[in-house]
């Protein structure tokens, strides 16, 4: 197979995750990078994957720099910061699995990751496939957002793919209206989009999953893959429509990174000639393992 790049965009953090009670393991993660890191995992060594953000010159930059290379993950378009740090979240769990989180995140060196359109432009060049979120662009300057969304237009308009994903958070942004308008920018730039159902209600008030759908396909998105938690996703393409739900049920011991987790594996499969159905299947499998073990990376 010939060599293939995947480059994810967004924001690396440092994570907390509770072990036991009063005590917490200390790791990295975030929503883009932890597709990165499970498609580094799940994807042919002939594809490269690599990873798009800002970082800091302190040692806690550093050893998140190492745990990006040591796990396989290409670090040239990592960029460093002089006088930043990474954020920082810590995870706490219930009994049933569902999580809350504390983040220290507004002085992020990741704000600063679209600052040179440039550099952004050069990255993303070699790339066939270009992921996002919305907390990607939730992070940026309502400035460096436009440069983003421009330079994923420019993607898909030379034949590349680019995947989105909403992952709707709407304490990051400055109002409903803004978060409604940059994420459906975000998605007429996409060509797949991996939203999930209900979130999606508190960005257009969508009464279904085929109202989010249709709002996607409207947008322009050609692959849109509606997620809904133990539920079945609900699959439209230009080749048809499916449903496919997760071959069992997982008691989860903690839903972190559960979606991220199933885009990769999702998009994974997609990428190396898996059909909708196939990638749906190994999706859910990827995302079962992950909520079966404490924080948002699991081991394949």
């Amino acid at each position: 197979m010939s060599h293939k790049r995947i480059l994810s965009i967004g924001e690396c953090m440092v994570e907390l995750a509770a072990s036991a009670p009063g005590t917490y393991r200390q790791g990295f993660a975030g929503d883009t990078f932890n597709t990165a890191w499970h498609m580094r995992r799940v994807l042919p060594a002939s594809w490269e994957v690599a990873y798009l953000t800002c970082i800091g010159t302190d040692p806690m930059s550093d050893r998140m720099l190492a745990f990006m290379a040591e796990s396989g993950i290409a670090t040239d378009a990592v960029t460093r910061l002089p006088r930043a740090t990474p954020g920082l979240y810590m995870i706490d769990t219930d009994a049933s699995g569902e999580r809350s989180f504390t983040y220290w995140r507004s002085a992020s060196a990741a704000r600063h990751l679209a600052d040179d359109p440039d550099q952004l432009a050069r990255a993303t060049d070699g790339a066939d496939l270009v992921y996002v979120s919305g907390i990607t662009l939730a992070i940026l300057s309502p400035q460096a957002r436009d440069t983003l969304l421009t330079i994923l237009a420019q993607v898909k308009a030379t034949g590349r793919d680019v995947a989105f994903d909403s992952n709707l958070r709407p304490g990051l942004w400055e109002t409903p209206r803004i978060m409604r308008e940059t994420l459906m920018a975000a998605a007429g730039a996409a060509t797949i989009a991996l939203p999930t159902w209900p979130d999606e209600a508190a960005l257009c008030d969508d009464a279904n999953e085929e109202a989010v759908i249709a709002r996607y396909r409207g947008a322009g998105v050609a692959e849109v893959v509606v997620k809904s938690g133990p539920g079945p996703a609900r699959i439209v393409s230009d080749r048809g429509t499916w449903q496919v739900a997760p071959a069992g049920r997982v008691a989860p011991v903690d839903t972190t990174g559960a979606g991220d987790s199933f885009n990769a594996a999702y998009l994974a499969a997609r990428l190396t000639g898996a059909p909708e159905p196939e990638a749906a299947r190994a999706a859910h499998a990827l995302a079962g393992k992950v909520i079966g073990e404490r924080g948002a990376l699991c081991a394949v």
